[in-house]
């Protein structure tokens, strides 16, 4: 049995803050006179972090190749000849990839929806390595795709056509770690998960965690700015990274792996390449600054009636939890259903229209605990929420926020996903979804919405990852989304992309959040950094401001 916060809270209340001993460590804190709770289904792997297994690799060729699904025509970029790998294999002795077995992985996104068609594929291991390739390319016009862990949402990390994929794979070496600071230094292709391990151990976290941080770089979040479940406490990565370095088109190398953070001299040249999606250059290292390790950390999951009690809940959560609070994560009764049929995991608490995910990170357990116990009485005794569980041992913490990181992993078993990831004021927030739904009716299989609210501090808007699902791909039922999607967006002046960044399939719809005047300066410094256009065609700028 789970245990509940059930309708008699003032009960529970009392027995919890009863069990709870003063110094002892989280791990100890138990809901008193209720029994341990199961385990609340198995976490089993997500594919994101076995996405380049065999299995993946022999279903890839059954991906529409990405030109014939869209309307795109192949720039006149050279093509790769056996010179141009001799070139290569100079350069990287033993890390040309040709194989087109080894090729089909790195020519598809892990969703399965673009697909491309290199027939070479780059493994440097340092950025000298590739500065060499990027000046050969520059010198040869041939159109280069840097790749990471290949985990984006939008089409970004995959060729369109033949582009050589240039990947990170082996950038994978810490660099340096400051005890006192907690600024680390390493390369763009270290993973994320394996990053967040090597400063836990020196009592620091990353600031920023993803669901697919098993398998993406770091410098792939860099490179699409991603946001993730910390950045209600964090912040984006423009505030927490010190320094990058580059390697521009032309293969100069940009060294600026600072760890000051404080430094007016000139323009700050790194924001520039942050969330540019390697149109700019590739990232080769960064200087990123890490919190402390936090000394407590709860998670609460709650069910709520409503989505107006969602947002009354947040607004207790942020006037009452303060400075403590590090996530407050939505996820709708679809998003829970899908998550349970496909993945076999067992909802901690009774059945509810919505459900919330609250996370407090702090520095003494006695505090937090006396906050969170506060707050969770008032959300219950005004009928704010309806049901809930709290864990505080990690094992439980995992369980919980495996409901919410592992909701992806659901979708994309339940058909073909159309992903759309949309900042709205919060109280429009879910609106969208509801009308979605109205529009496109039993042609989608599911129209679920999940996200994350008040992105940071004070902000009033939140982040919406809306998702809808259907037997197959359809033309149809892409026509009834978009634009609609987009235009319904924009009159709420919103943004259509919050964070998973722009790539292949958002390029076209940059519009709808900027205006034309920005839209040309992005167009500018496209051409004033790569001239040739070689680094990631297709992507992130519209296709008349190529």
């Amino acid at each position: 049995m789970v245990p509940h916060l059930v309708s008699r809270w003032p009960v529970w209340l009392f027995r919890w803050r009863e069990a709870y001993t003063p110094g002892a460590s989280v791990q100890q804190k138990t809901w008193a006179g209720m029994p341990r709770a199961a385990p609340w289904g198995i976490m089993g792997t997500s594919p994101l972090v076995c996405r380049h297994s065999s299995s993946t690799s022999s279903r890839a060729s059954e991906v529409v190749l990405t030109h014939k699904r869209y309307p795109v025509q192949r720039l006149p970029f050279s093509v790769v000849s056996e010179e141009d790998l001799a070139a290569f294999e100079r350069v990287v002795p033993g890390r040309v990839v040709t194989d087109p077995e080894q090729l089909e992985a790195s020519n598809v996104d892990w969703l399965r929806t673009v697909r491309g068609c290199s027939k070479v594929l780059l493994r440097p291991r340092t950025s000298e390595e590739v500065s060499r390739i990027l000046r050969y390319c520059h010198e040869r016009n041939l159109a280069v795709n840097p790749q990471g862990g290949n985990t984006g949402m939008v089409g970004g990390s995959v060729p369109v056509f033949d582009e050589i994929i240039l990947s990170t794979a082996l950038m994978n070496q810490v660099i340096s770690f400051h005890d006192v600071s907690g600024i680390l230094v390493c390369q763009a292709g270290c993973v994320l998960e394996e990053l967040s391990r090597h400063v836990e151990q020196r009592d620091f976290i990353m600031p920023l965690d993803l669901g697919a941080k098993g398998s993406c770089h770091i410098g792939g979040n860099l490179a699409t700015n991603a946001g993730g479940l910390r950045f209600l406490r964090y912040g984006s990565l423009h505030g927490n990274v010190l320094g990058l370095e580059v390697v521009l088109a032309d293969g100069t190398i940009l060294s600026g792996l600072t760890s000051l953070r404080k430094d007016n001299t000139g323009y700050d040249l790194k924001q520039l390449f942050i969330g540019s999606e390697g149109t700019l250059g590739v990232i080769t290292a960064v200087s990123i600054s890490c919190p402390p390790k936090p000394k407590a950390v709860n998670v609460a999951f709650l069910g709520c009636p409503g989505f107006a009690e969602v947002l009354q809940t947040f607004s207790s959560c942020k006037a009452m939890l303060g400075e403590i609070l590090s996530a407050f994560e939505f996820m709708d009764a679809e998003c829970m259903q899908l998550v349970e049929h496909h993945l076999q995991l067992a909802s901690p608490v009774q059945e509810s229209p919505f459900y919330v995910l609250i996370e407090t990170s702090g520095s003494r357990a006695e505090h937090d605990a006396e906050k969170l116990s506060s707050f969770l009485e008032q959300v219950l005794g005004s009928g704010l929420v309806t049901d809930g569980t709290l864990a505080t041992d990690q094992r439980k913490i995992k369980a919980l926020w495996a409901l919410r990181e592992r909701i992806t992993e659901a979708l994309s078993l339940d058909g073909y996903v159309y992903k759309y990831d949309v900042s709205l004021p919060v109280e429009r927030l879910y609106g969208l979804v509801t009308e979605l739904r109205a529009r496109v009716g039993p042609r989608a299989k599911h129209v679920v919405g999940y996200g994350h609210l008040g992105e940071q501090s004070r902000a009033r808007d939140g982040n919406l990852h809306l998702n809808v699902t259907a037997e197959a791909f359809s033309e149809s039922l892409l026509g009834d989304l978009e634009p609609y999607v987009y235009e319904w967006t924009a009159g709420q002046q919103g943004s259509v992309s919050a964070e998973h960044g722009v790539g292949f399939k958002k390029k076209d719809i940059l519009g709808y959040s900027k205006p034309p005047e920005a839209l040309q300066l992005m167009q500018q410094l496209k051409a004033l950094l790569d001239p040739k256009g070689i680094l990631n065609p297709y992507k992130t700028l519209p296709s008349r401001a190529r």
